[in-house]
C-alpha cells in the first residue's frame, strides 16, 4: 500500500477512484505523563512521553486509513492529511485522524 500526501504518484496511472478514506484514533495522556511533562515544561527539553504517544496515534490513524482503503480494493492513498486535535474537559487526549483519496494505480 502507497500512502502519499501528494496528489498523485510519479510514474503511476491512477486508474480508479475509490473515494474519501479515513482513519481516526483518540489517546488519553495519563496523569503520570502529564506530571513529567510539566517537569519538561519547566526544565526545558523535549518530552518524550508525549512524542511516543503522537507517534502511536499517527501511526494508528494511518493503519485504519489503509485497512479501509484495502477493504475498498484500493492500493494506494493520495492526498493524505493529518489533523491533530486535544480534546476533553482539560485538553488530556489526542485524536489524530487521517484522511485521503482511496485510488487503484497501475501495477
Amino acid at each position: 500500500m502507497i500512502v502519499t500526501t501528494t496528489p498523485s504518484i510519479e510514474g503511476k496511472r491512477i486508474e480508479r477512484y475509490y473515494g474519501i478514506v479515513s482513519g481516526e484514533t483518540i489517546i488519553g495522556a495519563n496523569m503520570f505523563r502529564d506530571l513529567f511533562a510539566r517537569i519538561r515544561d519547566i526544565v526545558g527539553g523535549r518530552s518524550a512521553a508525549y512524542e511516543e504517544v503522537l507517534r502511536e496515534a499517527k501511526d494508528t490513524a494511518i493503519r485504519e486509513m489503509e485497512q479501509k482503503a484495502m477493504s475498498l480494493g484500493a492500493n494506494a492513498v493520495i492526498g493524505v492529511d493529518l489533523d491533530y486535535e486535544t480534546i476533553g474537559s482539560s485538553g488530556s487526549m489526542l485524536m489524530v485522524t487521517a484522511c485521503g483519496t482511496a485510488v487503484k494505480i497501475e501495477d
